[in-house]
Order: structure tokens, then C-alpha cells, then sequence
């Protein structure tokens, strides 16, 4: 699938937390205080969303209904593989290791990677 810009994916967050079919309207006013937009920019992202084929509208009736065809986890899956591999050769170990040479990671973050490895050992072999 093509790539969100920034606004297309602040509009599916809004999409996401609604968790049903959204008019325009909507999904502008789940935007208030993020962007001024006037209706005709979210038509024209709408578009461009319907076309990449993250967001289906259904026109049956007088009021045009939106949703995500997408979940956030199964976009978040995909942009994380995509930056995987073109960061880190595909490579988590590579890029956990760069968030700890630059101090990114807190002690706290630490600990919670760590245990999470750990929950995870011996999980494969059954």
C-alpha cells in the first residue's frame, strides 16, 4: 500500500478512535485543535485515502459515510517492517542497539524491554 502523509494519518487516528462509520463532518470536528481545516481540504485527503485504499466511503445514502479498511495495529505493523527495513537492514537487534548507544531508551524502557524478552523465551519452541 502507498504511504500516509502526516494529515492522511492524523485523519485515520480519528477514524480509529471512532470505531465506526464517520461523515466529514465528523472527522473535522475529531481534527478541531489539531488543524484548521475547511471542509474541502478533508474531502480532497478523503479522496486520496479512498484511493490508496485505506479508507472506504459509502455512498448509499444523502450523507457520505467514512471508515478505516485498515486497523491502527495492522498499520502500525506495516510502517514498523517498512522502517525496519529500510533503517536497519530488517534488523531489530540493530535498531535497539542504536537506541541504546544514543541514550534513547530509559532505565525504565530498559527494564521493560528486557522483561518482555524474557517472557518471550521458550514461547517458540512450544
Amino acid at each position: 500500500m502507498k504511504k500516509l502523509s502526516d494529515s492522511e494519518f492524523e485523519i485515520m487516528k480519528v477514524l480509529w478512535v471512532g470505531d465506526k462509520p464517520m461523515t466529514s463532518n465528523e472527522i473535522l470536528m475529531g481534527l478541531k485543535g489539531k488543524h484548521d481545516w475547511k471542509l474541502a481540504a478533508l474531502m480532497t485527503f478523503l479522496a486520496r485515502m479512498v484511493d490508496k485504499g485505506y479508507v472506504s466511503c459509502d455512498r448509499s445514502t444523502r450523507t457520505n459515510y467514512y471508515v478505516a479498511l485498515i486497523s491502527q495495529k495492522e498499520y502500525q505493523v506495516q510502517e514498523s517492517k517498512s522502517f525496519l527495513e529500510k533503517l536497519y537492514d530488517n534488523s531489530a537487534a540493530k535498531m535497539i542497539a542504536q537506541l541504546c548507544k544514543t541514550n534513547a531508551l530509559s532505565q525504565k524502557e530498559i527494564a521493560e524491554l528486557r522483561e518482555y524478552l524474557n517472557s518471550l523465551e521458550g514461547k517458540e519452541e512450544k
